[in-house]
């Protein structure tokens, strides 16, 4: 008989108990391994090298403990390499979730500021850390390198030394020290001013990379800037978007993603939650749409290691560029030839005895002459020629440009357009067309359901709709869209985000309909999705429900005259189904087009059901029309003057819209594209199937009669932009849209918009239109004529010196073996006409006269006759006066030849002041007009003005100058007063800009 276990002493029984404890876990230990060993093999997990075992409770670390040992390498190398073996030693993508404190609904907290900073301090900032861009010395250096410095340089050397040895250090250094100082002054001011323009162009890079992206924080859907995306943060990705990080696929449909920015591949690549949950921060949305767990950011992403690699290019060589840089190299030959030219008879006078100083003795006597005073004349010689080579070279008309190109670009900026590639700001001067779209450009973008049609009826604001209707409308409308409802508090409003359509649908819904988009979303199951395709101009969604029936429905929503195609019933407002006859059909397609002559968009839902348990396709035949919106989208205030401010200007404006063609006209004439009070041509008017079934000499020959193309896909955006480049126009094309992207590359400016604009769409644009509107498109228009005007100015200005410059001094040499300027003169006038000329005429603001003038056009003259008739005028009065100052300036004015070459220095330079308020009007006689708007000009002129008058007046060692007298500064100001009656004088001849 057996003992009862009662009996047994207490320290029995406790060893029993620990017995039978061993006995129980070694079991359970086999049973793990036995199963372990049966596993798949890609379900193994590492094994470790020993097995720890803690009988104390488990720790459960603190949040901060657990963020922490989230390792943010392993992280990088786990996306960017897309190795599913190592998501798999977190356990799975909910598993990470909660290692990194994200509410996979909710996101990460928007009110707590601690714990973004902390999520940037363990995991990084997502910011590129680029190269480091070229500082103000390299600008020195570059400016070092330069041929005609660098003989300058060496001739003031010499210079230098023989003057010390000849006059001793006292009085020795002024000739070539002079030279020196003046060099090094031109190239601090040239350096100073193209390191500011680096700048410039680089903030402006720095804010095209400036990318909003939407974030789901604390439940809500929210919008901020690329660099404030952490890791933890639950991002909505739409088609278009650009990928803010690395990071995980959390959920979404038909999601692909463009990876040629990556891998150079082009093919999309599909990403889902089974095979492929990895996207890549760079890279863009190609179809459909989807939410992303971020794990990596800035530098610990795959495309941040590559961008650390890579500087852009801030010195794009704009087209005007190239243009001047082949005028300055033809100008520069001919000031090559005369430098050679007086060097040659320079030497042949001073060697032959000819030349005479100031005292009128010969300067070279042969054997007797000193070999130091040789040397002297020689270097003399050299260095004036090499002074005349570079006035001569108008190495200041590219730095215009930049000049002019950096500050409109910033000015722009201030109106609404950010410049993303320069060329565009002077391209967009010679526009001929605009094709521009109509939402969001030509109208405000904020939608607003105004009619509602449910069958033949129209629906007033509280009628009455069945029970079973609005519950299909409440799934049509909640289930397929790319929108969001949330509602922070039952009392206060929802928020809607999502585009302009999707947020009227959705307030409509929420509003008239008292949808609860949650409640919608629990009762039905998503099962396959269609986005949004331009080319079918409709979405669709396949659900099935949750209780009851589990029937599966299909719901379309798109464009009312493709929906309505599609349909072979429709619903009543009492919820009765009835057939759609041809006369239905009829009575509600002339709804739908009077519905459009009022300007309104037109979206239809339908609607059909299944009671197959299996389907995973949408029915797209016999579907139920359950009820027509009508949004109404107002124009844009002032688009009317905006689009005849273009017409006046020349610019023909072409509305391509995706809308049906009678909402399209009602637009277009509304803003003033079509006039209604005229006969309208028959060609004005055409939808985009029938433009691309025209044969191309039919487009051709209707091209130029079109002014809207209604139901319009991309592929018709690009014909239409690829036949007008044919005619010769210069096109300018806005666009919003991932598949603009072909039309904004192929014409020659594309405009993005900045608002409603995708990501895909800014990247291939050239500038980015920041309000969305068509009024900053003319804005636009107006600053890239300004840019070519300005140009032309600088142009007219800096050949009327060079010319005078190079006759006076050929002259002077050729006759009496010495130039009247000096070296630091020269350098002096170098100075004035290139850095501080560039900057007083190439900063002038745009005027409305601008947009009076025709477009420039593609094979335009750079200079025009009007530019030829101004220069010559004023550079042969200046030849002229210079000459006979020259030759009888001793005697008119009865002073010594120093003073005499003075007197011509300071006219020389008074007039290039004088002529250059001339240069400010090309073809108007009013040049003080809008002076007062032009600071910099007034400022630059009046320090031009103290520097010569210092010059002359207190540092005449080093100008080689002497005093002038009251009345001698009074004539030298009368002879330079005198190019503005000249000026006035010959713009009385006509000179039309040539064709």
């Amino acid at each position: 008989m057996a003992r009862p276990h009662s009996t047994y002493p207490i320290s029995c029984r406790k060893k029993w108990r620990m017995a039978f404890t061993v006995i129980s876990f070694v079991k359970a230990l086999h049973h793990l391994s036995k199963k372990a060993l049966h596993m798949k093999p890609q379900t193994l997990f590492r094994s470790f090298s020993y097995l720890a075992i803690d009988v104390a409770p488990p720790h459960v670390p603190s949040p901060r403990h657990k963020l922490s040992i989230a390792d943010p390498k392993l992280l990088s190398h786990m996306v960017g390499d897309k190795r599913l073996d190592s998501l798999t030693q977190f356990g799975d993508i909910k598993e990470l979730a909660a290692l990194l404190e994200t509410d996979l609904k909710r996101g990460i907290s928007d009110d707590d500021n601690d714990d973004i900073d902390r999520r940037k301090r363990v995991f990084g900032v997502n910011v590129f850390t680029r190269p480091p861009s070229k500082g103000f010395l390299s600008f020195v250096l570059e400016a070092f390198k330069d041929t005609t410095i660098i003989i300058l340089l060496f001739c003031a050397v010499l210079s230098l030394g023989f003057g010390i040895k000849q006059h001793g250090w006292k009085e020795g250094w002024y000739d070539g020290g002079s030279i020196i100082l003046a060099v090094i002054l031109v190239i601090v001011v040239s350096s100073v001013s193209n390191f500011n323009q680096s700048r410039q162009f680089k903030k402006l890079s720095a804010k095209s990379g400036n990318i909003g992206v939407e974030v789901v924080r604390g439940g809500r859907r929210q919008s901020v800037s690329i660099s404030e995306v952490v890791v933890g943060d639950i991002v909505q990705l739409k088609i278009g978007d650009q990928v803010p990080a690395d990071g995980l696929f959390l959920e979404g449909h038909s999601l692909k993603v463009d990876e040629s920015s990556m891998s150079g591949e082009s093919d999309h690549v599909n990403v889902n939650a089974d095979t492929n949950p990895f996207l890549l921060s760079g890279t863009k949305v190609a179809e459909g749409f989807a939410r992303m767990l971020v794990t990596s950011v800035g530098m610990n992403t795959a495309w941040g290691v590559m961008m650390g690699s890579i500087t852009r290019e801030l010195d794009e060589e704009t087209p005007l560029q190239v243009r001047l840089q082949k005028l300055t190299s033809a100008i520069g030959k001919v000031g090559l030839f005369v430098a050679a030219l007086v060097l040659v008879v320079s030497m042949i006078r001073y060697f032959m005895g000819s030349t005479r100083d100031d005292f009128g003795n010969r300067e070279f006597v042969g054997r007797k002459t000193k070999f130091d005073d040789v040397m002297n004349a020689v270097v003399g010689i050299v260095a004036a020629a090499v002074t005349i080579v570079v006035v001569a070279i108008p190495e200041g008309l590219p730095l215009a440009v930049t000049l002019t190109l950096a500050y409109s670009m910033k000015k722009m900026m201030r109106d609404n357009a950010m410049v993303r590639r320069i060329s565009a700001c002077e391209t967009m001067g010679s526009a001929t067309t605009i094709c521009t779209d109509k939402t969001g450009t030509l109208t405000m973008n904020e939608m607003k359901v105004s009619e509602v049609w449910v069958g033949k009826k129209l629906i007033a604001e509280g009628g009455y709709l069945a029970p079973s209707l609005v519950q299909l409308l409440k799934e049509g409308i909640g289930l397929n869209t790319t929108g969001s409802v949330y509602q922070p508090q039952e009392i206060s409003l929802p928020e809607i985000s999502g585009s302009p359509t999707e947020k009227a649908l959705l307030s409509w819904a929420v509003m008239d309909l008292g949808m609860d988009i949650d409640e919608v979303k629990q009762h039905c199951e998503i099962i396959h999705v269609e986005t949004f395709n331009s080319e079918k101009k409709r979405s669709g969604v396949l659900i099935r429900e949750k209780r009851g029936s589990n029937r599966v429905h299909t719901h379309w929503k798109g464009a009312a005259e493709m929906i309505l195609a599609m349909c072979s019933n429709y619903h009543d407002n009492t919820g009765e189904i009835m057939i759609m006859g041809d006369e239905e059909r009829a009575q509600i397609g002339n709804i739908v087009k009077n519905m459009a002559t009022k300007s309104l968009r037109c979206i239809a839902f339908a609607q059909k059901s299944s009671n197959e348990k299996v389907c995973e396709k949408l029915e797209e035949t016999e579907l139920t029309l359950l009820g027509i919106l009508g949004l109404k989208d107002p124009c844009r205030p002032g688009v009317e003057a905006a689009v005849e401010s273009c017409k006046n200007a020349g610019v023909k404006i072409k509305m391509i819209t995706g809308d049906n063609v009678h909402t399209a006209k009602a637009i277009a004439s509304e803003c003033g594209i079509l006039n209604p009070s005229e006969e309208l041509d028959e060609d004005a008017v055409v939808e985009g199937f029938q433009f691309r079934n025209y044969s191309h000499e039919e487009r051709m020959d209707k091209i130029e009669r079109i002014r809207v193309m209604a139901r319009s896909s991309p592929f018709d955006k690009l014909l239409m932009v690829q036949c007008l480049k044919q005619k010769g126009h210069v096109v300018a094309v806005t666009g919003d849209g991932t598949n603009d992207a072909p039309a904004l590359k192929e014409a020659d400016i594309g405009l993005s918009m900045g608002i409603q604009g995708t990501e895909v769409a800014k990247e291939s644009s050239d500038i980015v239109i920041l309000d969305d509107n068509f009024s900053s498109v003319v804005t636009v228009l107006r600053w890239g004529r300004c840019v070519y005007i300005n140009i032309q100015r600088f142009i007219q200005f800096q050949l009327t010196v060079n010319i005078a410059a190079l006759v006076i001094n050929f002259v002077a040499a050729v006759s009496s073996g010495k130039v009247p300027l000096t070296a630091v003169q020269l350098l002096w006038v170098n100075l004035i006409m290139d850095t501080l000329g560039a900057l007083a005429l190439a900063t002038e603001e745009p005027t409305n006269d601008l947009m009076k003038m025709p477009p420039v056009g593609r094979v335009e003259p750079l200079i025009t006759r009007a530019m030829w008739r101004n220069l010559i005028s004023q550079a042969s009065y200046q030849v002229f006066v210079l000459l006979i100052l020259q030759f009888k300036g001793r005697s008119i004015f009865d002073v010594s030849e120093k003073v005499k070459n003075t007197l011509i220095f300071n006219i020389f330079v008074l007039c290039q002041v004088f002529n250059e308020f001339n240069a400010r009007k090309v073809e108007k006689k009013n040049i003080f007009e809008g002076l007062g708007k032009n600071k910099l000009f007034i400022v630059i002129v009046g320090f031009t003005v103290v520097l010569q008058v210092v010059l002359v007046e207190f540092l005449k060692m080093f100008a080689g100058t002497e005093r002038l007298s009251w009345g001698q500064w009074g004539v030298c100001v009368a002879i330079g007063a005198l190019s503005w009656p000249i000026g006035l004088l010959v713009k009385c001849i006509p000179g039309r800009p040539s064709k």
